[in-house]
């Protein structure tokens, strides 16, 4: 029996049996979805932070200091007067972050997109705040007796002040992690000669952060790694050591540009949200271009949540689709200036 030679195929994958034989052919994918790269969010705990379930602000006490005296015989012993003052942390507006799904393109599509659309718009919300905490952090660190009338948050009589620290004497310095280190110490003893208490912990940009390992230089001079004297971290592991008791954290959320009003804000921004619209218009501006690092206690500012971060989703016949809105409502300010240090560059 003869066999043709050439056998009419049907080809599952042509569109109208012409063109591309794998047209039609299923795309696998992965399994997995792959996402932006999330940023480090780390400021949210390291502040002090008050829930209220009413109202636009919260007060936050503040109290002096008590004074010592000698006592004459047969002197009568009156009481002294301690002086007392309040910082307001006042609710911004409502942050969201929303989407929409076609409910015709959900269907066509092969992956679920919900719980990925959800955890973005979650991570948008969480990076607003990091920002917005660096910010006031920084902001608390430039106040000094001098211009605390003109920074808003109220004047105390019996608070203290601390000065900066300047990053080595050259713009050089401000990635030489001996002089960083060095730096971190000068800050302690700044906090100290201001009895200024409580845990530290300084946060520093990438470059900063990475420039504490010296890997270009010689490693033997990183005292603070010397596991000898007590050093602590690991250069294979790529873990900053714990100097001076403080603990170093990194984040790419320190400020480091002018961003004092609306023009420069838009300039600098880099698609940050627009402050004006807080509700507190300017309350997150300043000039932040010298700014390389922060070393603070969990004093120096504070978080009122009036709503906590949610998620909410609807189903819109008129739109035919679905609407996913993150919101949540809290608002930062400045408390103890104090307890707030910023390392500059020249």
């Amino acid at each position: 029996m003869a066999f043709p030679t050439n056998q009419t195929v049907s080809r599952l994958g042509q569109t109208n049996a012409t063109g591309d034989d794998r047209s039609l052919l299923l795309k696998l994918y992965a399994g997995e979805v792959l996402t932006a790269f999330e940023e480090r969010n780390i400021f949210m705990p390291l502040h002090r932070t008050r829930t209220i379930s009413k109202g636009k602000s919260a007060q936050f006490p503040m109290v002096g200091t008590a004074q010592a005296k000698y006592h004459t015989p047969g002197e009568l012993i009156q009481g002294d007067a301690i002086k007392h003052g309040e910082r307001i942390v006042t609710v911004d507006s409502l942050l969201i972050s929303s989407q929409f799904i076609d409910s015709v393109d959900e269907l066509m599509n092969h992956y679920d997109v919900r719980s990925i659309y959800s955890k973005e718009a979650g991570n948008a919300l969480s990076n607003q705040m990091d920002r917005n905490m660096a910010r006031i952090i920084a902001k608390s660190a430039s106040i000094t007796a001098a211009n605390v009338g003109a920074s808003g948050i109220g004047v105390f009589d019996d608070e203290v002040f601390t000065s900066n620290i300047t990053l080595g004497s050259t713009a050089a310095h401000a990635t030489d992690g001996s002089k960083i280190a060095q730096a971190i110490y000068d800050a302690l003893e700044e906090f100290d000669s201001k009895d200024i208490t409580g845990e530290k912990v300084c946060v520093l940009p990438p470059a900063q952060y990475y420039s504490l390992f010296n890997v270009s230089g010689d490693v033997n001079t990183l005292a603070y790694m010397n596991k000898d004297v007590g050093g602590s971290g690991s250069l294979s592991s790529g873990q900053v050591p714990v100097i001076g008791g403080v603990k170093i954290l990194m984040s790419n959320h320190i400020p480091q540009k002018d961003m004092s009003t609306t023009a420069l804000w838009n300039s600098n921004a880099d698609g940050d949200s627009d402050p004006t619209a807080t509700g507190r218009s300017g309350s997150y501006f300043g000039n932040y271009s010298k700014v390389r690092g922060l070393i603070f206690s969990k004093d120096a500012a504070a978080t009122v949540k009036l709503k906590d971060l949610a998620v909410e989703s609807e189903y819109q016949i008129n739109r035919q689709g679905s609407l996913f809105v993150s919101k949540y409502a809290m608002g930062h300010n400045i408390l103890r200036p104090a307890c707030a240090i910023s390392l500059n560059a020249v």
